[in-house]
């Protein structure tokens, strides 16, 4: 896998290397497909950084690069639909910020070069077939922070030494939740606490799952990354 620093690299790179009849074909400037399953709103700072890795690169977006934005708006649903418009646009590469993007986009296409950031394991939700040879079109950064989730709940243990009853809310969309609701089970198993599991995967559901919170006298609360929260993926 490659490391973070060379993650906006990587994309520069794949544009380059875009075969010169191929750009003929769609325009006079190779054309980078930026998949976000979040808000253009919350992911400002992810753009700007990755606009700026990508001038490092020497590509400048409207000089020598064009990009292709797509939105998922937090609605995880619509990631197969969004790499489906990338792949019909031919793009040079696609950049996915979360997994169940380069998931969607990896069943389309087997040409088009995908760069990914992703929590999860690669090899486990089959993104990759393994860290050192991913193989394929596909390659990118992972956290792997799934095994967070059981040093989480210690330090909240820790902070409440007399609570006997956790909650963890989770995103059923994401490609980790199964693995981190397995993770935070076990955890909360060997430190003798009952740990319930929420889902939700709209503001709505978010709000009936802080219902469901008042009503069972849970002690504290923990809550996936992959969670959605006041219009953003946090």
């Amino acid at each position: 896998m490659i490391l973070r620093r060379e993650f906006i690299a990587g994309v520069g790179g794949a544009a380059a290397a875009w075969p010169m009849e191929a750009r003929a074909q769609q325009s006079t400037l190779p054309v980078v497909g930026y998949l976000d399953p979040g808000a253009p709103e919350s992911s400002a700072s992810i753009v700007a950084a990755f606009r700026k890795g990508l001038s490092e690169t020497g590509f400048v977006e409207g000089r020598n690069v064009s990009i292709e934005y797509r939105w998922g708006y937090n609605d995880y649903g619509r990631a197969p639909e969004l790499a489906a418009e990338l792949v019909h646009r031919r793009v040079a590469v696609i950049a996915a910020v979360a997994g169940i993007g380069a998931l969607a986009a990896k069943r389309l296409t087997e040409s088009i070069p995908i760069i990914f950031i992703t929590a999860a394991d690669p090899v486990e939700v089959g993104l990759v077939a393994s860290l050192n040879r991913p193989g394929g079109n596909i390659t990118g950064f992972t956290s792997m922070n799934t095994d967070l989730g059981g040093k989480r709940l210690g330090l909240l243990r820790e902070l409440m030494p007399r609570a006997t009853r956790f909650a963890y809310l989770t995103n059923p969309a994401s490609i980790i939740a199964d693995a981190y609701v397995k993770e935070m089970e076990t955890a909360a198993s060997a430190v003798g606490r009952q740990l319930d599991v929420l889902t939700a995967s709209t503001n709505r559901e978010i709000e009936t799952a802080f219902a469901n919170l008042m009503q069972r006298r849970t002690d504290a609360l923990l809550v996936a990354s992959q969670v959605l929260f006041n219009n953003r993926v946090v």
